[in-house]
């Protein structure tokens, strides 16, 4: 029986298709291998949205060839979606999977059969017909090209929403993919292009797997997708994501249910009165801002202004005052001037935001932007960066100084932070649970008694009590 490792890059959707990909190739026979150095094969599950995660990709693709000669790679997801043969000739590397055909990995490793040789070395041999999902290779591949010895397999992405469950036992916050693909077309986005159009996965499914889920233990459901707010469109006009989100909670019995990002105009106010009325969502929100500068939105074909932006988030703040806030911001967009620098830092010293991701802008081929005249500087984009990054710790410090007193709805992690278990709030914070070793998976009110680095630290309210009635 053969091993395979899987290495997962990128988004929660990615790490969602990633733990997909692994009950896979678990039913299709294959056996994990917790050690990369002794797998037979490994599997790389990948991002494109930057340079920086390309590269991220190519040095483990060349880290496993010198530490394990014979291991044969498979790339997949979004970075073998748009360049396949960039990624082909590579050492080591067997097989390129696009996202296109990303479901058909199990098949692909099933129709071969892979034997031990010398030196431990695997050779393979085909032992059946092709499968059902092979033939479509076979006939829709845009790239049934042999580069340095690997299989490259790409091909136009279909508008089917290719759903596998979520693996139980992964993770104690799993992740369930119910919409892939985007129909926008930001200037700067390469994500269209390798994950296909929006398409969403039935409502009917989506509350099967959230049941099977909370059967198994779970008391947290993270729901993802590209583009959360398109979830429906595809589907039927009727069924919106904001539907989606009220019949899981009428038709499940999920403790905890946390949106992973919401696009600024889909932040609807009916949804935002459903998460603050309702204690079974989290109470967090991440909305993409991208630019604090309506110039540089305009350029980025956004589709809203900074002020719909920031009306969005004090609703937010106005129904949920505790709320997690989180956001991503690009700097360094072409033609971005320090003036829009400035529009930039202005926005989000006046919102109350509690943590940011923030990207210098990265070329990505193919899309407007790259082709854009004006290139910012990078050591200009890293600063501007690091300008955000000093704004946004005094701001992520405030909120967690103003958690310390208050009681906190929090889920056992399967985590350990200086020698505590760590918990993570329903507003998106860990903490760490002093002198108390609860088990994973598990939901608690808990004290907050102050601030460690960027970790809280409390204590159970059910133990405090107990303590008082000791005393």
């Amino acid at each position: 029986m053969a091993t395979f490792h899987l290495l997962n890059f990128g988004c929660r959707a990615s790490q969602s298709d990633g733990s997909a990909l692994k009950q896979q190739l678990l039913q299709a026979g294959l056996e994990e291998s917790a050690d990369l150095e002794q797998s037979q094969i490994a599997v790389l599950n990948t991002c494109t949205v930057t340079a920086v995660a390309d590269a991220e990709v190519r040095q483990v693709i060349r880290r496993i060839h010198r530490a394990n000669p014979s291991c044969r790679i498979l790339v997949t997801g979004c970075y073998a979606q748009r360049a396949a043969d960039e990624i082909a000739v590579l050492p080591g590397v067997a097989w390129v999977v696009g996202n296109s055909h990303k479901h058909a990995v199990p098949d692909l490793l099933r129709a071969q059969r892979l034997v031990r040789v010398e030196r431990g070395a695997c050779s393979d041999e085909p032992t059946k017909p092709l499968g059902p999902s092979l033939v479509e290779i076979e006939q829709r591949s845009a790239l049934p090209a042999q580069a340095a010895g690997a299989q490259v397999i790409v091909g136009e992405i279909s508008e089917e929403f290719h759903f596998s469950p979520v693996l139980p036992g992964d993770r104690t916050r799993p992740t369930l993919k119910v919409q892939d693909g985007c129909n926008a077309r930001c200037s700067f986005c390469i994500i269209p292009a390798v994950r296909g159009p929006s398409r969403s996965l039935l409502p009917e499914k989506v509350i099967a797997q959230v049941r099977s889920l909370e059967a198994g233990g779970y008391k947290e459901v993270v729901l993802c997708g590209i583009n959360l707010g398109s979830y429906g469109k595809d589907l039927d006009r009727r069924i919106t994501f904001l539907n989606l989100l009220e019949r899981v909670l009428a038709e499940t019995p999920i403790p905890r249910i946390r949106i992973s990002s919401i696009e600024p105009m889909d932040v609807s106010p009916e949804l935002i009165r459903l998460v603050a009325r309702e204690e079974r969502l989290a109470k967090h929100f991440h909305v993409p801002l991208q630019s604090g500068s309506d110039r540089i939105l305009r350029l980025m074909s956004r589709r809203y202004w900074t002020a719909q932006y920031a009306e969005r988030i004090q609703a937010i703040c106005a129904e949920i005052p505790n709320c997690g806030l989180g956001a991503d911001v690009v700097v360094g967009f072409p033609g971005e001037t320090d003036q829009d620098h400035s529009a930039n830092v202005r926005l989000i010293e006046s919102l109350p935001f509690t943590y940011l991701h923030i990207f210098p802008y990265s070329v990505r081929p193919g899309t407007p932007a790259a082709a854009m005249p004006v290139q910012v500087n990078g050591r200009i984009a890293r600063q501007r960066a690091e300008e955000i990054r000093s704004v946004i710790r005094r701001k992520r410090g405030d909120f967690l100084r103003a958690q310390v007193g208050r009681t906190l709805s929090a889920l056992v992690l399967d985590d350990v932070h200086d020698g505590a278990r760590v918990a993570l709030s329903t507003n998106y914070l860990k903490i760490g649970l002093a002198d108390f070793d609860a088990a994973p998976n598990t939901l608690l009110d808990v004290r907050v008694g102050g601030v460690a680095g960027d970790v809280l630290f409390g204590y159970p309210e059910s133990r405090l009590a107990g303590r008082a009635q000791e005393a």
